[in-house]
């Protein structure tokens, strides 16, 4: 049997993103301040696992911040947050294929006077200096592997080993996994975190709640000439090359130092099994708008980020004894809004005050699990995320419908349709139609030649994205049958895995 290290500590957080981040500082300054004024000093041991080799390495350049989470973290700091501008000037198209209009007036929801063009990686970076500051350690290249889990009550998290070869042997620098044990964990890995998933498959943490719904966000970071835009100007579109069958639109955020975020969201609760969110991608920069904001400019940089669609109703069970579930991994992302950075800023902020409640009870800090949910229902994070509940189901009827149950819901206070106070909704997966029966008219979409200049296949944009890895190092992607792929999946769905994969790993 492997001897396993154990690191002991009071609150573990997993994952350096900003829910985590803002959770570790939060606890940190109510620990100082507390015991800079009481007779009785709380001391707690904090750390943050993160499995990239530096802080910010799964923090994808440009997002619409709402200020509002950051003002209550750092009341005293809120101009030091290292945004890139404040938004002056925004555009909403309605794209076909050649032209683009203007909508005159934005929708409330996607209104960001006030806002900020923000950098994600420089924003996480910038966080975990503040938290070690405050005496959080902060851990890199530490991927949490197994949730440790004792009488249905969470201990802790065993990290991966190191020094194991493609095949799964050990190789000579073989370094078996930590068993990092603390009174709390929380977990913030993002969507489909490995350790979230075992935690809801375990204790059932989404019985009873609407399928959570992913999309798929790719994004490219482009260098632009001078004078092609002012930094902190922004676009949103709608239609081609998504309309009316695929929930999604695109992005366009102008940052500093001449650099542009160009992107396309695409949700994967379609039916099409052809489908490709990469090629749609592509197609949408070949828009003669797009192509004129492009011109000139050199793709910089490339990533690709699941999101957590589904809404109020999709949020698994948030906590529970010793642990809580904050950021993307508790699905905290209002989808009408286009926006969670401020909502995962807020979850950190909230587990951190049921710990700190705990600890000044005297009660053991695993209570804190059953507390979190309860706080987090009176915030206004809350408050916000119930009055989008319904907006992504109405989609699952076609873009029409969802428009219009979008637009009646700003004006009920989030009822389906104006009417129902919950609509369900259906799992992306069972929402794809078999061609061998259902849609044998479905057929691939036409092809976008990649010209290396404007468009580009995935492979040089998976080289663009600066991902690395040991040539030898166990696959990270297990399929239990490949019988699967090869017969029934081939022919009912055509392998849709090798078309919603942004980086070609299925290939």
């Amino acid at each position: 049997m492997t001897e396993r290290e154990t690191l002991d500590l009071d609150v573990l957080f997993v994952g350096a993103g900003p829910a985590s981040l803002a959770g570790a500082c939060h606890l940190a300054r109510l620990l100082e301040r507390h015991n800079s004024n009481a007779a009785s000093k709380i001391e707690l041991s904090i750390a943050v696992l993160e499995k990239g080799a530096e802080i910010g390495a799964h923090g994808l350049s440009g997002a619409v911040v709402d200020p509002r989470g950051f003002q209550e973290l750092f009341p005293e700091k809120a101009s030091e947050v290292p945004y890139e501008a404040e938004i002056h000037r925004e555009h909403l198209w309605w794209m076909t294929e050649k032209k683009v209009r203007e909508f005159p007036v934005l929708p409330p929801a996607l209104h960001n006077e006030g806002k900020y063009v923000a950098s994600l990686g420089k924003l996480v970076k910038w966080m975990a200096k503040e938290a070690e500051a405050l005496g959080v350690d902060v851990f890199c290249e530490f991927p949490g592997r197994e949730i440790l889990l004792e009488e249905g009550r969470v201990v802790g998290v065993r990290t991966g080993d190191r020094g194991v070869g493609k095949e799964g042997q050990r190789k000579a620098n073989f370094e078996p996994g930590v068993d990092v044990r603390a009174q709390v964990t929380v977990l913030g890995e993002g969507p489909r975190g490995t350790l979230a998933k075992q935690l809801d498959s375990r204790l059932g943490l989404s019985e009873g709640k609407n399928p959570q719904v992913y999309g798929l966000g790719i994004k490219e970071v482009w260098e632009l000439p001078t004078g092609r835009f002012e930094p902190g100007e922004i676009w949103h579109t709608m239609g081609w090359p998504l309309w009316p069958d695929l929930f999604g639109g695109g992005f366009v955020y102008g940052m500093r130092d001449q650099l542009l975020i160009v992107g396309l969201v695409v949700g994967l609760d379609y039916e099409n099994p052809w489908t490709d969110p990469h090629l749609e991608f592509q197609r949408m920069k070949t828009h003669p708008e797009m192509r004129k904001l492009l011109e000139g400019g050199k793709m910089a940089y490339y990533g690709a980020k699941a999101i957590p669609e589904g809404g109020y109703w999709a949020m698994p069970r948030l906590g529970g004894p010793g642990f809580c579930l904050v950021g993307d991994s508790g699905g905290f992302l209002n989808g009408e809004r286009l926006k969670g950075i401020h909502l995962a800023v807020k979850s950190g902020m909230l587990a951190a005050e049921a710990i700190f409640a705990a600890a000044v009870a005297g009660r053991p800090l695993a209570d804190a699990g059953d507390d979190y949910p309860n706080r987090f229902e009176a915030s206004w994070a809350r408050t916000e995320l119930y009055r989008s509940r319904n907006f992504h189901q109405g989609f699952e009827r076609g873009g029409f419908d969802g428009v219009v149950n979008a637009a009646l819901g700003s004006l009920t206070g989030g009822r389906g349709f104006g009417l129902f106070d919950r609509l369900h909704g259906v799992a992306g997966h069972a929402r794809m139609r078999r061609l061998d029966v259902d849609r044998s008219d479905y057929s691939p979409a036409e092809p976008v030649t990649p010209d290396g200049v404007l468009t580009f296949d995935r492979l040089s944009d998976v080289y663009n994205s600066g991902t690395t890895h040991e040539e030898d190092q166990p696959v990270h992607l297990q399929v239990a049958d490949t019988s699967i792929c090869v017969d029934r999946c081939a022919r009912e769905f055509a392998n849709p895995c090798v078309r919603f994969c942004p980086a070609a790993v299925y290939e």
